[in-house]
């Protein structure tokens, strides 16, 4: 009776010490109407460096995972390409850390693409004509900087004559 105690005593402290899946991003089940940049998923266990992956298909198989696998302490991200197929998505993954097994696991979530998908472009800003920016405002600031110069010289002038009368008169 004692070494059945132990064996399961034994048995589940090992278990225990399993790593599991804390949660994943986008979560299992999820119903998206944007496409994600990326994977998360948080293991209960910090995880290795090496040897983790993760793989998202499309609803066709494809592969919508860019490669990307940035793995920090008990997370794990994947990058994804841009969404444009409709339709349910599957996260297969293989995690380690050390002296464990693998956390091996899949899960899917599905994705509804938008009827056009737009990609950024750059936007075209032309100059309006507001009274700050009109043509008859613009030789006022030149103007002003010329007679700034102007009165600048002047003074510097002024300056130059009354140290010139002060040197001589001694």
């Amino acid at each position: 009776m004692g070494a059945v105690l132990a064996f399961i005593a034994f048995g589940s402290a090992g278990s225990a010490s399993a790593n599991s899946l804390v949660s994943a991003t986008p979560i299992a089940g999820a119903m998206l109407t944007s496409s994600p940049s990326a994977v998360t998923i948080t293991t209960e266990a910090p995880l290795i460096d090496l040897g983790n992956s993760i793989s998202v298909r499309d609803p066709q198989g494809a592969r919508v995972d860019d490669g990307t696998l940035t793995v920090n302490g008990t997370d794990v991200v994947a990058g994804l390409k841009l969404l444009t197929v409709s339709g349910i998505y599957t996260v297969s993954y293989s995690l380690l850390t050390d002296n464990d097994i693998p956390l091996e696991g899949t899960y899917t979530f599905s994705f509804t693409a938008p009827s056009v998908i737009n990609s950024p472009s750059p936007t075209v800003i032309t100059p309006s004509a507001s009274p700050g920016n009109s043509p008859s405002n613009s030789i006022g600031v030149p103007t002003l900087v010329v007679a700034l110069i102007l009165s600048a010289v002047a003074v510097f002038l002024s300056l130059c004559f009354y140290a010139w009368k002060l040197i001589t008169k001694r």
